[in-house]
């Protein structure tokens, strides 16, 4: 049984920590994919919107929750209010948990499975069709997809076993900045090739035909979904801040950073789509479809493919730790079951249903014609998470903070007991998040419904 709760050491480990849950494949994968899905840069400008009048003050909030209470998100919810409905803050947060590893970690998996294909050369002189081909290999099955999604979720395991400080604290440290680097490498190399200026008008000119309320929802879904807000990732997170931390600055600057590494992403992935002549609406293969095209177009390709990947795999597993942590502080804390014991248990509920989506990912896959309300496994896991539940916890959070807390409790944790001397910004932040952002979400979650 967890006695003792950990703390993070510095600020500096804290939004390390922070942005490795918010960056993982959110912006590596989903982002890129979801924006080709969704018609380029009209899209990135209204997922920008949602940003910063939705997702920050969001993300805040659930940062007042946790770091107040310091406990697992059903916990804290119940201790933050004496209002019983607002527990189902916390069972959606464990429900959206569970689907969103559900279809995470078989994303995780092919990125393992890749950093195999890197070290084996495969990327060496392929072509864009090969490099399809070599994505339906690692996603079809129907074993593959299974084997690779467990390994992703035993490493998970292992640094979670070594606690805060150990394990989660010191990888964060090291692998964000090298993987960002990285990145950018990448993003040099794919806006030189040649046709790549027609991806950089894709990602940079907007064109609002193509906009809808179901794009807006998209755009939304997405900005809680790379924030890691909703889930119970960041008020389990928060639950373990330093004191001194400014809240207020560290949601702002998680929110900037994740930005701005998903544009880098964009800018390393379009280009590539068009100069290879494939399609930015591809779906979830776009990554796994560009980026090895671009490292066979590099000198020391191989290697740096490889150390992308690698990088790659530790940054799903980073986003992938800061999900299960919050199973795992649920089941140590509110069931008082050993935390080895509490992390066997999830991965095999994880395993036991991430086996439909690994099966149904590729439409080739043994389930990929199997449907649910039109919707193989692996999207029904997605939809569900991004358009329902994480909008959902997203306005119940915010209606919590600015209608049911009290403003003490709110200014002590935004003002660190009146250290910080942001009166103005706690009025407009405590305005936004009462009157504005709930209203939003909910006027876009109903219409598109409706």
């Amino acid at each position: 049984m967890e006695q003792h709760r950990e703390k993070f050491s510095s600020g500096l480990a804290v939004f390390f920590a922070t942005l490795s849950s918010a960056v993982g494949l959110g912006n590596i994968w989903m982002f890129p994919f979801v924006v080709g899905e969704n018609g380029g840069a009209a899209f990135i400008i209204i997922y920008l919107i949602c940003i910063l009048i939705i997702g920050i003050p969001t993300l805040i909030s659930e940062f007042i929750v946790g770091r107040s209470t310091r406990k697992n998100i059903y916990g804290a919810v119940s201790d933050v209010t004496d209002k019983k409905g607002f527990k189902v803050i916390g069972i959606i947060g464990l429900l959206a948990s569970y689907m969103m590893l559900f279809f995470y970690t078989v994303v995780s998996g092919w990125v393992y499975c890749y950093v195999f294909k890197a070290l084996a050369g495969s990327f060496k002189g392929i072509t864009a069709s090969g490099a399809v081909n070599m994505f339906n290999e690692a996603s079809v099955g129907p074993l593959g997809p299974i084997v690779w999604q467990i390994v992703a979720l035993i490493v998970a395991g292992i640094i979670i076993a070594m606690g805060v400080k150990s394990g989660i604290e010191k990888i964060t440290k090291i692998l964000m900045p090298v993987l960002v680097v990285l990145l950018i490498v990448c993003a040099i190399r794919s806006v030189t090739l040649p046709g790549a200026m027609q991806g950089i008008k894709f990602l940079l000119e907007p064109n609002f035909s193509k906009v809808n309320l179901s794009v807006v929802l998209s755009a939304l879904g997405l900005a809680f979904f790379k924030l890691s807000v909703g889930t119970g990732s960041m008020y389990t997170y928060s639950s373990y801040f330093t004191d001194d931390n400014n809240l207020i600055r560290t949601g702002v600057k998680v929110a900037l950073a994740d930005t701005c590494v998903s544009l880098i992403a964009g800018l390393a992935i379009f280009p590539a789509v068009f100069a290879f002549g494939l399609k930015p609406s591809q779906g979830p293969g776009l990554l796994f479809n560009t980026v090895p095209l671009i490292f066979s177009k590099m000198a020391g390709g191989t290697i740096l493919g490889i150390v992308f990947f690698l990088l790659t795999a530790m940054a799903a597993t980073m986003a992938t730790i800061s999900i299960v942590q919050v199973l795992i502080a649920t089941f140590t804390e509110q069931f008082k079951i050993e935390r080895k014991k509490a992390i066997v248990i999830n991965i095999v509920i994880i395993v036991a249903f991430g086996i439909l989506a690994a099966l149904s990912a590729n439409p080739e896959g043994v389930l990929g014609q199997f449907k649910i309300f039109g919707d193989t496994f692996f999207n029904l896991f997605s939809d569900i998470v991004s358009n329902i539940l994480l909008p959902i916890n997203g306005i119940l959070v915010t209606i919590l903070i600015g209608y049911f807390v009290s403003r003490d409790t709110i200014k002590n944790q935004l003002t660190n007991n009146g250290t910080i001397k942001n009166e103005a910004i706690v009025k407009i932040m405590f305005f936004t998040i009462r009157y504005i952002t709930p209203i939003l979400v909910l006027i876009v979650f109903l219409k598109t419904f409706i």
